[in-house]
């Protein structure tokens, strides 16, 4: 049992695994892998048989690379470090805080692997992994890995389940909830709290139980509530968690409520926009009046402007041209007359 610790200071119980199942792991992927480059191989040398020596020699290195530490480092990044080999038998790689494994992680794994596995023939990976208490290889120890077991052997699963709990059990704890102080939990006892409930399904029973006594006796000597007979550490701890969620939720929205809803109709008031000053019009000066100026001798002022001519008086309008004379009264007597 390896003491995985979490950056909030939880303790998982996760069980490691040894050489025997490692190797037997490490040999199915590599006879998977090397059965996927032989017939890339055989395929690549039918359709470039046209190649020469030196060119067939640079794509066997390539394809060797690409199925010896391109592949697996994808998988494994892909899969959250579970190859085929770790999922025949129920292992994963993950970090040593138990997080999952990202893409440096396994490149830092892969490349390593190659010289471990391939180049120097696995001896270095066994006798590390012999001598280790976790059963690390060099690859897990430059990369700050570690191998464990999902599923443990003969516990049906790894996963832990919790009792059921009577329903009037739950109703007379749900009583001393309301009544319980919570101000004395400091926060880090909180995130312990969150962290293992939300590792439930993932511990083994005896670690699950283990870790929630631990928690739910400092829990309940910071509110002097202890955890009553019959009831799972884990549900007590799960209760109380529930009860600060719902005091934080209704406080928040007491101070929404008391900061009061932004009418709909209210609109900022807008600036006024400031309005240029108006233009000063320039002094006149009357007609004939000389006008000096300033710092010139007498001899170089300007002579005095002209008084203004009156304006010509605007002529008459144009009489109307004289009509043509009506028929129906007799012409001025011209000395003649018209026919009769």
């Amino acid at each position: 049992m390896s003491d995985l610790v979490t950056g909030e200071a939880v303790v998982l119980g996760l069980q490691t695994a040894k050489l025997p199942s490692r190797a037997l792991a490490i040999v199915i992927d590599l006879l998977v892998e090397f059965a996927a480059l032989l017939v890339f191989t055989l395929v690549l040398s039918v359709a470039l048989i046209g190649l020469d020596n030196a060119a067939l020699a640079a794509t066997m290195i390539g394809l060797t690379v690409f199925f010896m530490v391109a592949v697996p480092v994808m998988i494994e990044t892909l899969t959250r470090g579970r190859s085929l080999g770790k999922a025949a038998l129920g292992l994963r790689v993950v970090r040593t805080d138990g997080g999952p494994v990202r893409f440096r992680h396994s490149l830092v794994r892969g490349l390593v692997g190659f010289f471990e596995m391939i180049v120097l023939t696995g001896a270095p990976a066994v006798i590390t992994s012999a001598v280790h208490s976790d059963g690390k290889r060099l690859g897990d120890i430059f990369a700050g890995t570690v191998v464990v077991r999902e599923r443990t052997p003969g516990a049906g699963g790894s996963a832990a389940s919790l009792p059921p709990v009577h329903p009037q059990l739950l109703q007379a704890m749900g009583h001393e909830l309301v009544a319980m102080d919570l101000s004395a939990v400091p926060e880090p006892l909180w995130l312990a709290i969150r962290q293992l409930l939300g590792r439930v399904g993932q511990l083994d029973p005896a670690v699950m139980n283990q870790m929630s006594t631990r928690l739910a006796g400092d829990l309940s000597a910071k509110i002097g509530h202890p955890v009553a007979p019959g009831l799972h550490p884990a549900a007590y701890l799960g209760a109380v968690l529930t009860e600060r969620q719902r005091r934080e939720w209704t406080r928040a929205r007491e101070q929404q409520w008391a900061a009061g809803p932004i009418p709909a109709g209210a609109v900022p008031a807008q600036p006024v926009p400031a309005q240029a000053p108006a233009p000063v019009p320039a002094p006149t000066v009357p007609a004939g009046r000389p006008t000096r100026v300033l710092g010139l001798p007498p001899q170089q002022q300007p002579a005095p402007m002209p008084p203004a001519v009156p304006a010509a008086p605007a002529a008459p309008a144009p009489t109307a041209a004289p009509t043509a004379p009506s028929l129906d009264k007799p012409a001025a007597d011209t000395g003649f007359a018209p026919p009769a």
